[in-house]
């Protein structure tokens, strides 16, 4: 059966459930393991592809493996121009002109000189792939940031770079190729300049009506909400054809420039059609590196020697630190955050998918050690992702970059149990930070310590002052249940929706003020709504934190505290989870259990036994 298959292969509908599945499957894994999803689907289509034969894209694709590997990166491209909002770069934007402006032709410049003295690529094809060579992948970028939890300015730095590198970058291929063509043939250099200006002008043309026009239609209602999504896709799809017909690989200028567009034109729906185009994303590139990885040539790559090694090593340590740190020479960036991004430079799907077509295409203008790029572009792609996949995280907490190394808690609402809460968390040295509109509020938290935000947390002022990325878990405790729902609906997409709570809804007899029960996060804690937490703290009642033993185990602590409500627990790795109030799990040494117990004389007495018993009051 397995030579049946090797020969005949999968047929293209059963290769695209099992690329799906191996993909999918992938970034599942990655998540349960939290192993950066990149490098396990770097394996996932090796193992599937060159090692076991059980895939083969050219063989069970055919002439449909390219086009669908070019609509999948116009795709993603688009996806991420809808990310960059020019409000939210902030103090990155200097940063990111530099890495774009000064660091596109260094980048190539440096990429060039290390291809021709250390690969030993001949001038044209060191030059044609020095282009492809600016990306740094943002396909790789996003999963890497979603793992590591940088901080806001280096993480919008690689994101911006990344994003808007990679047309760039095939430009410039598109360029150096054009002009090794006038030198192998007779075109002239006016007419290949021509051609050049031509296309990048038809694409930059496209992507401007084609974002303007339904960022237009959009706002003034002309396309229905069912239809906006498959109108968006068909939108991407048509000028991304056009474009590319004029001139090869402008089409990737073209979605770029009208997803930009169209995520600064402040879009009501903007929100949603961001969401469906993520998900979307995580399809394709699960698929996109997954047949790339399964299409690799090991004898190709074995053909390299030694070569390969230094090409990939040169490239970390020198192309990459050298362009970035004259590119931002002078920009006023801490060198903390320049040495980051001038170690974080992976390389994703594009640079293998537009390496490979010049790669054929100077082999056919008769540059035989072309052949060589598509070879390398792998090795530097699968070096780089599996380097930056597991050093990233580890070196931005070094730097100081992160998040925090413990992920913290946003309290929505300045109240007394919601301060009594922080206090509890700081106490166990969650991280947790207080929001409210109110700077009253306020006031008793920051005497406290405690981290306030004054404003809307879903703001655009938020966006930009608040690290959300140091905050895993969100608790919406306001006086106002609407505010809590909505604060709780709009983060649970970014934060997961097991991570968002708010008080429960108070009861009301008529159902026309009721609200709807698939909108708003879990319910935190007992049966209590924000009048309910007031009053129980009026009470007397307060956040405990207690440290299981090998002595004194959670029956014990069931026992001891009959009337306490278990809130949460702390994993020994410092891991919170908040749980429901009946919730029945099992206890184990070093975890520490957050609870709600009554008024103060009974906890002290509480406390007092479970420290006879064994247990370590926090």
């Amino acid at each position: 059966m397995a030579v049946e298959t090797a020969t005949e292969g999968l047929g293209p509908l059963m290769a695209f459930g099992v690329v799906g599945v191996l993909g999918v499957g992938s970034q599942w894994l990655a998540w349960r393991l939290r192993m950066p999803a990149i490098v396990l689907m770097l394996v996932a289509g090796l193992l599937a592809g060159p090692v076991l034969g059980f895939i083969d894209p050219a063989r069970d694709f055919g002439e449909l493996l390219s086009p669908m590997i070019a609509i999948a990166v116009a795709i993603i491209l688009f996806e991420g121009g809808l990310t960059l909002n020019f409000h939210h770069l902030a103090d990155a934007a200097k940063g990111v002109r530099r890495l774009v402006f000064v660091g596109a032709p260094l980048g190539w410049l440096a990429s060039a000189l290390t291809l021709h003295y250390v690969a030993g690529l001949s001038w044209q094809s060191a030059a044609v792939f020095g282009g492809i060579m600016i990306v740094t992948g943002p396909t790789v970028i996003a999963p890497l940031l979603r793992t590591a939890r940088l901080s806001r300015r280096p993480a919008a730095l690689l994101q911006w770079e990344a994003i808007v590198n990679d047309p760039i970058g095939a430009l410039a291929a598109v360029l150096a190729f054009e002009v090794v063509l006038v030198t192998q043939t007779a075109t002239t250099a006016g007419e290949a300049t021509m051609d050049l200006l031509v296309g990048i002008g038809v694409a930059t043309v496209l992507g401007l009506i084609g974002g303007f026009g339904l960022a237009q239609a959009f706002a003034k209602g002309k396309v229905p909400e069912y239809m906006k999504v498959p109108v968006l896709f068909t939108s991407v799809l048509a000028i991304f054809a056009l474009a590319d017909s004029v001139l090869h690989e402008s089409g990737l200028l073209a979605v770029t420039i009208m997803g930009i567009v169209i995520a600064n034109a402040n879009l009501p729906s903007y929100t949603e059609l961001l969401r469906f185009k993520e998900h979307a994303t995580v399809l394709l590139v699960s698929g996109v590196f997954i047949l790339l990885a399964a299409g690799l040539d090991f004898d190709g790559v074995f053909a390299l020697g030694w070569r390969a090694a230094a090409f990939a090593l040169a490239v970390i340590i020198l192309a990459r630190p050298i362009t970035v740190f004259l590119s931002l020479l002078g920009s006023g960036l801490p060198f903390k955050e320049q040495l980051l991004i001038a170690l974080t430079g992976p390389r994703g799907v594009v640079l293998v998918a537009v390496a490979g077509l010049f790669g054929e295409r100077l082999v056919e203008a008769g540059f035989e050690d072309a052949a060589a790029i598509a070879p390398l572009a792998f090795v530097l792609v699968a070096v780089t992702v599996v380097l930056h996949g597991f050093t990233l995280a580890p070196l931005a907490r070094f730097l100081g970059l992160t998040g925090g190394d413990t992920p913290g808690v946003l309290v929505v609402g300045s109240s007394s149990w919601t301060l009594a809460l922080a206090e509890a968390l700081k106490k166990a040295e969650i991280p947790v930070l207080i929001s409210d509109p109110n700077h009253f509020r306020l006031t008793r938290a920051r005497t406290a310590g405690i981290s306030t935000f004054t404003g809307d947390i879903l703001s655009e002022a938020a966006e930009m002052r608040v690290e959300l990325v140091s905050y895993a878990t969100v608790v919406a405790g306001s006086d106002n249940d609407a505010y809590n729902t909505l604060v709780t609906t709009d983060l649970g997409p970014e934060f997961g929706r097991e991570n968002v709570f708010q008080t429960r809804h108070p009861k009301s007899e008529n159902s026309r003020f009721q609200l709807p029960a698939t909108l708003g996060g879990r319910a935190f804690g007992p049966d209590e709504t924000y009048d309910g937490w007031e009053r129980l703290i009026a009470e007397g009642w307060t956040f405990s934190i207690t440290r299981l033993t090998d002595e004194f185990g959670i029956d014990d602590w069931r026992a001891a505290r009959p009337e306490a409500v278990l809130i949460g627990r702390i994993n020994p790795k410092g891991d919170l989870a908040f749980v429901a109030a009946d919730a029945e799990f099992k206890g184990s040494p070093e975890m520490r259990l957050i609870s709600l117990v009554p008024a103060a004389g009974e906890a002290e007495a509480v406390e007092e036994d479970a420290g006879e018993r064994g247990a370590k009051p926090v």
